[in-house]
């Protein structure tokens, strides 16, 4: 049996090839990781986000500077959702976007509750259509008051 560390190492060379290069480390900051696993488009919006208490480690409301292991169980709400990952390989490196995603593997009960924000925003969306886009013109209005019974 390999260390995890090496294991590590082989997952993320099998998916992502020999295009990126990944250090072995021990901890990163979790602005950092969280930059790199492409969840903030900034280091200074992922550690706003921290500041601000998006970002849960388990239970506990991660700072910044806060290190981030292999194995950690991360509550991230940005405005693409709310997302709980389990952390798989750490890197400070922001690489293409199947690197990212080789970094972390989001929980089922996360992905479920993600898609059926998805399909409520879509039903929303089809009832938004049925409503007049703007302001009623005289015409409607006039039918409007003739519905309500004031004319």
């Amino acid at each position: 049996m390999l260390p995890r560390w090496t294991q590590q190492i082989i997952l993320a060379d099998s998916i992502l090839g020999n295009s990126a290069k990944i250090e072995v480390m021990q901890t990163v900051r979790m602005d950092k990781w969280l930059w790199a696993a492409r969840f903030f488009k900034t280091r200074a919006l992922a550690s706003r986000a921290c500041e601000l208490g998006r970002i849960r480690s388990g239970a506990i409301e991660a700072k910044p500077a806060r290190d981030v292991r292999v194995g950690d169980l991360l509550h991230i709400k940005t405005e693409g959702g709310e997302f709980e990952v389990e952390v798989l390989v750490l890197s400070e490196v922001r690489g293409p976007a199947a690197a990212a995603q080789a970094l972390y593997r989001e929980t089922d009960a996360s992905r479920q509750r993600r898609e059926e924000l998805v399909a409520a925003q879509r039903a929303l969306r089809q009832i938004e259509g049925a409503q007049p886009a703007g302001r009623p013109s005289k015409r409607d209005r006039r039918e409007i008051n003739r519905f309500r019974g004031r004319v």
